[in-house]
């Protein structure tokens, strides 16, 4: 019997009632009358003190890569019919070992995986990563349940829109519903960036669309999109976005393929002029950018009482076992425990972009859901496809014999890692 894995829970601030004193007073009568005479600036500058905000959103200490409470307490959201007990975050949390509900359906039997996830087809003799349960700390996480899902999408669109990490979290979505449906009542296209899973009978589509950057770049088409120099254009989002229109669910995702160093080349104009207007900014302002222009996509494309928008977090890759401890010169190559270290944070995180995340999202006054899976994930440097998956090119001598050289430690075997992050999806949609 494998043993718990356990993480220490996020630190709660401890909130202590003051008595009231004639300095009090004094300090209440001052903050009236300055409110009074400078209005919504002083608002403004008080946005912590907004009754409709939950929690700020803060990083913790040096060693932590994560966003903390972008939740705020908006009224009722659509499609919830229940919500998160108060002060239980289900993203700080424990794996639990568990072979009586897990895995959630079988590789074999879904066969909508791209063979780029597929470990068991591609020759990986374990199978222990399938049988993690992600448990939170003092609450439970709410069994996905199938059916309610996807009645919920009868005559509706959801839609994935993002890189191909997004694209593992669409398929494994398409996984955990598709038993439901009878066979000739579904099926999967795909057209240039879109691929739409169809439920014929509920008149229903789940949708991935590739937008790595959300804004127009050269790295745009599906199948060819590995370009070094890589450059996004300002200003672009509805080139891309006019295709997730009517969307009634959309979760986007957006964070690889920034990082291609400390500066992100910039397009101003179009691609198609003859001389092209490129200025470099840094990373983190060139994301901030592309968070800004797909906030602002949603505020003018969304409807608040309608539909629903989720973020999900960077996803975490295993380069270098050193990060946890382990030999120099390794990756999650044949890696099958979970890192047993709570503070673990790896290196390939750029804290200053998780930063940008919180300032933008704070500001947002669209509900944003905003899935934050990088610490859970963060732990399971076991789940990923490593070298058990179709190889697009041919391997080298010198590759064969060093398997450590191509492994894959960026994206995750399915069933696994994935199919939990939808299960918080399934929570943050139902019970917000």
């Amino acid at each position: 019997m494998k043993q718990p894995f356990t993480a220490s829970s996020s630190s709660s601030s401890l909130i202590r009632k003051a008595r009231l004193s004639p300095y009090l007073f004094t300090l209440l009568a001052f903050i009236v009358f300055v409110a009074i005479l400078y209005g919504e600036d002083f608002v403004c500058l008080l946005g912590q003190l907004d009754p409709n905000v939950d929690r700020l959103a803060t990083i913790t200490d040096g060693r932590s890569c994560h966003v903390l409470g972008l939740e705020k307490r908006w009224e009722k959201l659509p499609f919830s019919i229940g919500k998160t007990p108060d002060g239980c975050d289900l993203f700080s949390g424990r794996w639990v070992w568990d072979d009586s509900t897990r895995p959630l359906y079988e590789e074999s039997e879904c066969p909508y995986i791209q063979p780029q996830l597929t470990c068991q087809e591609h020759g990986r003799p374990d199978k222990d990563y399938q049988y993690w349960r992600w448990q939170p700390h003092g609450c439970d996480l709410p069994s996905f349940n199938a059916t309610l899902m996807l009645e919920t999408l009868r005559g509706k669109r959801m839609m994935f829109v993002g890189d191909s990490l997004n694209r593992g979290q669409y398929v494994s979505m398409v996984c955990l519903l598709h038993r439901l449906i009878p066979e000739g009542k579904k099926s999967m296209e795909t057209f240039d960036s879109l691929t739409v899973f169809t439920a014929k009978e509920y008149n229903a589509t789940i949708e991935f669309y590739w937008a790595p950057f959300l804004l127009e770049s050269n790295s745009d088409n599906a199948i060819v999109h590995r370009i070094s120099d890589r450059i996004v254009r300002k200003g672009s989002i509805n080139k891309h976005g006019k295709n997730w229109k009517g969307a009634d669910i959309i979760v986007f995702n957006t964070y690889l393929w920034w990082m291609t160093g400390l500066k992100m080349k910039v397009l101003q104009g179009s691609f198609e002029d003859e001389t092209k207007d490129i200025i470099e900014l840094s990373t983190e302002d060139a994301y901030r950018m592309g968070m800004k222009s797909m906030l602002r996509w949603v505020r003018k494309n969304m409807d608040r009482k309608k539909t629903r928008v989720f973020f999900t977090s960077m996803s975490p890759s295993h380069g270098k076992s050193i990060d946890w401890g382990g030999e120099a010169g390794l990756n999650c190559f044949n890696e099958t425990t979970l890192i047993n270290n709570a503070t673990y944070w790896g290196s390939d995180c750029r804290k200053s972009i998780m930063e940008v995340i919180g300032d933008v999202f704070r500001k947002s006054k669209f509900p944003i859901s905003f899935l934050n899976i990088t610490q859970l994930s963060n732990y399971r440097k076991d789940a990923h496809t490593s070298i058990h998956k179709k190889q697009w090119n041919p391997l080298t001598p010198e590759q064969i014999a060093n398997p450590v050289s191509y492994a894959d430690c960026v994206h995750w075997c399915l069933p696994g890692l994935q199919d939990t992050w939808n299960e918080l999806l399934f929570a943050k949609l139902f019970y917000p």
